[in-house]
């Protein structure tokens, strides 16, 4: 399952935000590294359409997909040098497969550390690119002595030699201008910042209005308009305090609280579809009486790997998908009445599933 991972400074509201998003039990504490060891849990991904197909099947069961999170523990300036958590930090940050920036934007006299979102920004990116220039600088030098006697090793040391120079500069992998084959080619040195980012602007409970403003000057620094990053970086706005305290309740109460406050469905849900889509994840289902579930693909994937999803057996025995838009099949109001119509189509091998597709596996092992 992928995962991502809440990283921050102390008493950014990380340990709040995990357990808002997976019911847990991290200690939230206002003092620095309440967290030493990695909590580690599942959230579900809240999907509308998964319901209503639900409703139109009169489903007995539903099954929401599901991504992991994780929450590291705070980072401190120096951490690069072994500060704070230092190298253990760093090495559970390697583990996840997107990051989620947890900035403090809130004031509280109690809660040690600043409360500007940049500064917060400012540190963690340094910290994890120079951790990031350490691995770089190693691998470069590997590849310099082994480009003179091959010259295939050239172009990999150009590209090393690419990443070095913004790292040296301060600049996190994901907004240094490297172009997208430059990013998957640096993917098997496991680069902290070669990964997509959503950041999580943490306002106080009486500054929700502060919180367009609050976006648009991390967006800025961030994702300036037009910038390579725009479409990899995504930034939301929240009171993590509110959000938690909303998740703790039914869902009608919780419903009945978000609404009172202005914040419609509430941010958290938006923030997992966020990190959900950030780490290329898309979303197939599958309904019937017995069951609505949604099965969790890749971008991409074609129609046998979705498939094997559900068992290997379908994905080694697969001979077609019969495969219907969920908004299309709710307009017509039944799998069958869709098949009646013609609606439902034939797919093959080299069908690659889109967002929201419902599906029926033909198979023979």
């Amino acid at each position: 399952m992928e995962c991502f991972g809440l990283v921050g400074l102390p008493n950014a509201g990380k340990s709040s935000l995990y357990n808002a998003l997976t019911g847990g039990g991290a200690l939230a504490a206002p003092y620095p590294f309440a967290t030493k060891d990695p909590n580690i849990g599942v959230a579900k991904v809240p999907d509308d359409r998964l319901l209503k197909l639900s409703a139109m099947s009169n489903t007995k069961n539903i099954v929401h997909a599901a991504v992991q999170v994780v929450d590291i523990g705070g980072l401190v300036e120096g951490a690069s040098q072994g500060e704070g958590l230092g190298n253990k930090f760093l090495a559970n940050i390697r583990e996840v497969d997107a990051i989620v920036y947890v900035l403090r934007a809130f004031k509280d006299d109690d809660v040690m550390g600043p409360n500007d979102p940049l500064e917060h920004l400012r540190i963690v990116e340094i910290e994890l690119a120079l951790a990031d220039l350490e691995t770089v600088e190693k691998s470069l030098n590997k590849v310099k002595k082994t480009a003179r006697v091959d010259k295939g090793n050239q172009d990999e040391a150009a590209l090393l030699q690419r990443a070095f120079d913004a790292l040296a500069d301060g600049k996190p992998l994901y907004r240094a201008g490297l172009s997208a084959d430059d990013r998957e080619a640096l993917a098997p040195y496991f680069l902290l910042t070669n990964r997509r980012v959503l950041a999580v602007v943490n306002v106080g409970e009486n500054e929700l209005d502060t919180i367009p403003a609050m976006e648009e000057r991390v967006r800025s620094e961030l994702c300036p308009p037009g910038s390579p990053q725009e479409h990899e970086i995504e930034v939301l706005g929240m009171s993590v305090q509110i959000e938690a305290e909303a998740a703790q309740l039914d869902a009608a109460d919780r419903a009945e609280m978000l609404e009172a406050l202005g914040l419609g469905e509430g941010a958290l849900t938006k923030m997992v579809r966020s990190a959900f889509h950030l780490l290329g994840l898309r979303t197939y289902f599958t309904t019937g009486e017995k069951e609505t579930r949604a099965w969790t693909f890749h971008a991409g994937d074609k129609a046998p790997v979705c498939a094997g999803k559900i068992h290997s057996d379908i994905q080694r025995g697969f001979i077609r998908a019969e495969v219907i838009h969920w908004d299309e099949l709710l307009e017509l109001g039944s799998w069958n009445a869709a098949k009646d119509v013609g609606k439902v189509r034939s797919e093959g091998k080299e069908y690659e599933f889109v967002d929201g597709d419902v599906t029926d596996f033909r198979f023979n092992v």
